[in-house]
């Protein structure tokens, strides 16, 4: 009998452990996008009215996000390669394809989400053509927008610079009026027009600091040859892109809905990139 009894007492003090552990096995288990392990998705704070309402609606087909803000356009990438976060909406094509080379990173789109022209702006002057020699233009300091503004200096006429793909300031060759160019981060260029003369500014920057695009004094030209600047949903490998919750995801931005909202929150300044009409 008391080998019976010292069983019984094992078993009993087995139980707990045992039934602990199938609790963290079910929360380890828990599918992506479950109410107990949302998926969390990097965005401007820009984007919040907008990502807010596919939320509500992912919600209703039982798929759980979580919006994680970021207010600058280096930390997103950084976040989703460290797993902080499992998707990121924020950037275009061309500033991936830099950051992936720059960072070795393999960072991939799943979805494409908005386009929208870059936009020079002023308290100054009413137009490019009127910058006087000597006068100073900031512009972003990452490598594919500080390119995409110059090209727009240089479509007016204001500067040439080298036939590249994303040129900086070093391939400047001519610059008849001497213009000084400050490179601040993106998120600071809208901030600093009190300071310069003209400042060249994304379309988020220009949303979140209210810069209302009928009051730009130039604005970048789309058309077929602006895929680069095509704003993505992406993940952290091209294993995700079979993901069908982040499918789910993708569809739901990809929504008359969405482009409703794109339309409001962004005045008219930028076009929904997956239908193709831009």
């Amino acid at each position: 009998m008391k080998w019976f009894k010292k069983l019984a007492l094992t078993a009993a003090l087995a139980l707990p452990v045992l039934a602990l552990a199938a609790c963290g096995n079910s929360s380890s288990s828990a599918s992506t996008g479950s109410a107990s392990k949302p998926v969390k998705v990097g965005i401007m704070s820009t984007d919040v009215d907008i990502w807010k309402d596919i939320q509500k609606r992912l919600k209703k087909e039982d798929v759980n996000i979580k919006l994680v803000q970021f207010t600058d356009y280096n930390t997103p990438n950084k976040a989703l390669e460290d797993g902080d976060i499992q998707l990121n909406s924020f950037q275009h094509y061309e500033f991936l394809g830099t950051w992936n080379e720059k960072h070795n990173n393999h960072i991939v789109s799943v979805g494409d989400t908005y386009i929208g022209p870059m936009r020079a702006y002023s308290n100054k002057i009413k137009s490019l053509k009127d910058l006087k020699k000597g006068d100073s233009v900031s512009l972003p300091n990452d490598a594919s927008n500080e390119g995409r503004a110059l090209d727009l200096l240089a479509a007016n006429g204001i500067i040439k610079v080298k036939n590249v793909a994303t040129p900086t300031i070093r391939d400047i060759t001519a610059n008849k009026l001497n213009l000084k160019f400050t490179e601040l981060d993106a998120a600071q260029t809208a901030r600093s027009l009190n300071d310069v003369d003209a400042a060249v500014v994304n379309n988020d920057i220009a949303a979140a600091a209210n810069l209302k695009p009928k009051n730009a004094i130039a604005v970048e030209k789309i058309g077929k040859k602006s895929h680069p600047w095509i704003n993505i949903i992406a993940a952290k490998s091209k294993a995700d892109k079979d993901n069908k919750t982040y499918k789910k995801i993708v569809k739901a931005y990809q929504s008359k809905q969405t482009e409703k909202l794109l339309k409001k929150v962004y005045k008219g300044a930028v076009l929904p990139a997956w239908t193709g009409k831009y």
